[in-house]
């Protein structure tokens, strides 16, 4: 029987999402945790892949149990798992959906602070120094929806079948403050290191080290960058998951030192 588990974590201690000898990754210690309890090996697939020290406030995985258990696995498995891995639903399904294939769309947020917090550290990427040119900025975010390949923001483009995703909304927000900024885009799926490598374009932007015209230029005639210098990871949340059959709501608030502004405070630029 297949089973979709509801999950989230905060990537700051793990070298990534995906099972890679030698290092700790959040794959291998949910299959240890399961195997334990289960008494057997257990072979998970993940709705995706998150970079080293990339968290998810949503994310799913599935799982072909065929021995029931008599137990509360949910209750056991938050027991055994490590304080920044949390299980929110055991979920049997009918049939054999796929965690990843499946996923008609995937959201993500950046969040970046300029002023040294210790709070966000590890939660949201530091960016010190000079104001950015936020309408410049906001400029070049409006233009991801109207292209559906990415070439140009893709870190190793030759290594994939293609390069095409449609991007379905783009936004950049800002606290009331000023100090911090969030960006926000959903899409039906991303490239390696996408999100960052869109992120450091726009921060460049910001900065007066890029135009919006040679963004554009890039976006549109798929000419990569000679530099590619992607933003910092801790800033990135994998934040939503979406499938044509389950469109559960989030329940991490990304972290508690954001949870009072992910939605409530953070206004269009």
């Amino acid at each position: 029987m297949r089973y979709f588990f509801h999950i989230a974590y905060q990537g700051a201690h793990y070298n990534g999402w995906q099972v890679q000898p030698g290092v700790l990754n959040v794959q291998g210690v949910l299959e240890a945790a399961l195997g334990r309890l289960l008494k057997m090996p257990v072979a998970i697939i993940g709705c995706g892949r998150t970079d080293a020290q990339v968290h998810a406030s949503q994310f799913f995985f599935h799982a072909d149990i065929e021995t029931a258990w008599d137990f509360d696995l949910l209750f056991r498995l938050n027991k055994l798992l490590p304080d920044d891995i949390a299980v929110f639903d055991i979920i049997l399904m009918q049939g054999q959906p796929h965690a990843r294939f499946d996923a008609v769309q995937r959201s993500y947020d950046y969040f970046m602070h300029s002023y040294k917090d210790p709070f966000l550290s590890g939660f949201s990427s530091l960016y010190l120094g000079r104001s950015l040119d936020l309408v410049k900025m906001k400029a070049a975010v409006s233009l991801l929806p109207l292209y559906n390949d990415y070439y140009a923001f893709c870190k190793c483009p030759d290594r994939t079948d293609h390069t095409r995703c449609y991007v379905t909304s783009a936004n950049l927000l800002i606290d009331p403050t000023g100090d911090r900024l969030r960006f926000h885009i959903s899409a039906n799926r991303f490239l390696s290191r996408m999100i960052r490598i869109i992120m450091g374009r726009l921060l460049e932007i910001g900065r007066g080290e890029m135009s919006v015209d040679e963004f554009e230029y890039h976006l549109a005639n798929r000419k990569t960058p000679k530099t590619i210098a992607p933003a910092y990871p801790q800033g990135l949340y994998l934040s939503k998951v979406t499938y044509p059959y389950l469109d559960i709501p989030t329940r991490a608030t990304f972290s508690a030192q954001l949870q009072n502004s992910v939605e409530t405070d953070w206004q269009p630029v």
